[in-house]
């Protein structure tokens, strides 16, 4: 005698139903974990809401208590913001700059402890012996260190220093001379537009900063010199300290 086939009932079996229904709950279970994790109260309570929903705890979209804070656009710059680019970014930037534009050996690259960049230039490069005007030859360097420097959030102090020999048949001392050349760079670059004055300055030191003693001739070459110090940008009042400093 045959065996009656027996038939499936419809539908998908009883074991699966609970399984699915494990599954589901365990999925919940880590978004809501993943949702505290979080500790963002609006994104809380969003997901909190959304789960009585999906149980049927809540027919209607609870209302949140939270509003999420709409910020002003910061003002825009001409150049990036300071905290966006560190120190020693900005040294490592300069550094190849010099090297692409091809006067790292005319300019001295220095990162000083307070933040502050210094290009270190022989005064031979910039001005004749005893001479407080820029020498033509001088321009297109003068021109590159402009166009390295002017796209950085720094200002620019121009620096003179010379050293301790005194100046014959000169109507000046070495600090007039350290002030002059200082303030003629400054000009070069104010006649070509090269920067805005409100981020330059100009002032002499004479011979009261060596890098190096007077003693020797090598080390009167050395303290020689013009400084380009380059500082953060500081704002005061929306502008910056601008003109001269003697």
């Amino acid at each position: 005698m045959a065996k009656k086939k027996q038939e499936c009932p419809a539908g998908a079996p009883l074991w699966m139903v609970t399984f699915s229904d494990l599954v589901t709950l365990l999925l919940t279970f880590f978004v809501l974990l993943l949702t505290m994790a979080n500790m963002d109260e609006v994104k809380f309570d969003d997901a909190k809401n959304s789960l009585k929903e999906a149980f049927g705890f809540s027919k209607i979209a609870t209302t949140t208590k939270y509003k999420v804070p709409v910020l002003p656009s910061p003002p825009v710059e001409k150049f990036a913001p300071v905290h966006k680019e560190s120190s020693f970014k900005i040294y490592e930037r300069i550094k190849t700059d010099l090297k692409l534009s091809k006067i790292s050996k005319e300019v001295k690259l220095i990162k000083r402890d307070d933040g502050a960049i210094i290009l270190r230039m022989k005064d031979s490069i910039l001005f004749a012996p005893g001479k407080a005007t820029v020498s033509p030859s001088a321009y297109p360097i003068l021109r590159k260190i402009a166009d390295i420097v002017r796209p950085l959030p720094m200002t620019v102090r121009i620096e003179g220093h010379t050293d301790n020999t005194p100046l014959s048949g000169e109507n000046m001392t070495n600090w007039d001379l350290s002030v002059a050349r200082a303030v003629s760079i400054l000009r070069f670059f104010t006649r070509g537009k090269l920067f805005a004055q409100d981020r330059t300055a100009a002032t002499g030191y004479g011979a009261t900063r060596p890098v190096a003693p007077n003693t020797t001739p090598e080390n009167r070459k050395k303290n020689r010199r013009v400084d380009f110090v380059l500082k953060t940008q500081k704002k005061s009042g929306g502008k910056t300290a601008q003109g001269l400093s003697f």
